[in-house]
This record gives structure tokens, C-alpha cells and sequence, in this order.
């Protein structure tokens, strides 16, 4: 493993789903990611696609066992916001040099994309063997990321896109697949109606299906 994605590794490993959360409202970040969290998925990636990702981001660094971190990370002003609100690790649907030396300069541990053999094997020669496969469906799927697999055995990967609860377990058989990010365990209408014993009950079901 390279020392470039040691920290990453160790934040996959901690469940096979990744909740990838898009909020809405500040003020839901907190019960959400406390619910996520005792349902036994302790590492969120909350994605900068609203005005308040970066207010959740600070309020679930908060929550005890939570680790968490920034998702669509796109340019070296992402990457310095998210570090200041309190994200522990980053990932992007891509990679761009920009974006790396942001990270590095930041020492904010980054999960970047790739979607075909030769993006994977850019990031490797660059130090990053721990990617994430996106978009992973419409990339092919669980075949498509293990014949990447088979000649590229030190690459490992989080697929994300398209990840449900009827094809995760395809991905999380594979031998170069570590976790999967999946936004099914947090429904928009349950986050909506602060259910989060419901949201808890789907992070339970999620991290039991590597078991």
C-alpha cells in the first residue's frame, strides 16, 4: 500500500458502505450522522453540492466515532474549505494535478476517481493505489471494475454511483473492492422527517453485508 493512501485505506476499511449524503439544512447533520454512526458506518462523505455541506461537515466532526469528510472535491478552493471545516479525508469524481497538490499541501487523505485502466494507472504512478470507481454503473458495474482488476491486482477501490442494495453485494465481492459508497441509507424524505431511528436501521442492514 502506498504511504500516499495508508490513512485512506484505513477509513474504507472501517465499513463496506460509505454514506454519501447531500444535505440540505445544517441542523440535520448532526442527528444524521449520529444515526449513521450507531448503525455502524462511521465514515460519511458529505458532498459539496449545497450551501450547507460545509456547516454539516463542521457539525458532524463533532459527533464521537464519526469520521468525516468531503465529497466532489473539484478544485484547490474545495479542498481548503473542507480542511477548515473539519473534513478528514476527501474524495472526488476525478483527479486533476491541482487537486492532488491541494490535498498534499493540505494533508487532507484523498479517495480520487478514475473510470477507466489508464486514469487508475495515472494515479498509481503518482502514489495512489486506493481509488474510487466512478461513476460505477454506468461504467459497467461490478464486471467492468473486476476486469480492470485482473491486470492491475495493487490497485483497490470504492465503486460509487449507482450502489443499491441490490447490487452491493456484487461489488463488495470482488478482491480489489474495499467498501462502496451508497446514498440509499439516507433517504431524502427520512432525513426530511428526522427519522433517524429508520436511518440508523438502514445503516445496520448496510453494515452487515460483508458478513
Amino acid at each position: 500500500m502506498s504511504p500516499k493512501t495508508q490513512r485512506t485505506l484505513k477509513i474504507c476499511e472501517l465499513a463496506p458502505i460509505v454514506p454519501v449524503l447531500v444535505v440540505d439544512d445544517a441542523a440535520q447533520a448532526r442527528p444524521l450522522a449520529e444515526a449513521l454512526v450507531a448503525g455502524g458506518l462511521p465514515a460519511l462523505e458529505v458532498t459539496l453540492r449545497t450551501p450547507a455541506a460545509l456547516d454539516a461537515i463542521r457539525a458532524m466532526a463533532e459527533v464521537p466515532g464519526g469520521v468525516v469528510g468531503a465529497g466532489t472535491l473539484v478544485t484547490p478552493e474545495d479542498v481548503r474549505a473542507a480542511k477548515e471545516a473539519g473534513a478528514q479525508f476527501g474524495v472526488s469524481p476525478g483527479a486533476t494535478d491541482a487537486l492532488i497538490a491541494a490535498c498534499e499541501a493540505e494533508d487532507l487523505p484523498l479517495l480520487p476517481g478514475a473510470a477507466t485502466a489508464s486514469e487508475a494507472m495515472r494515479l498509481l504512478e503518482l502514489g495512489y493505489d486506493m481509488l474510487k470507481f466512478f461513476p460505477a454503473e454506468a461504467s459497467g458495474g461490478a464486471p467492468a471494475l473486476k476486469a480492470i482488476g485482473a491486470p492491475l491486482p495493487q490497485i483497490t477501490f470504492c465503486p460509487t454511483g449507482g450502489v443499491s442494495p441490490s447490487n452491493a453485494r456484487d461489488y463488495l465481492s470482488l478482491s480489489n473492492v474495499v467498501c462502496a459508497g451508497g446514498s440509499w441509507v439516507a433517504p431524502k424524505q427520512m432525513v426530511v422527517e428526522g427519522n433517524w431511528a429508520g436511518i440508523e436501521t438502514l445503516a445496520h442492514e448496510a453494515s452487515k453485508l460483508m458478513d
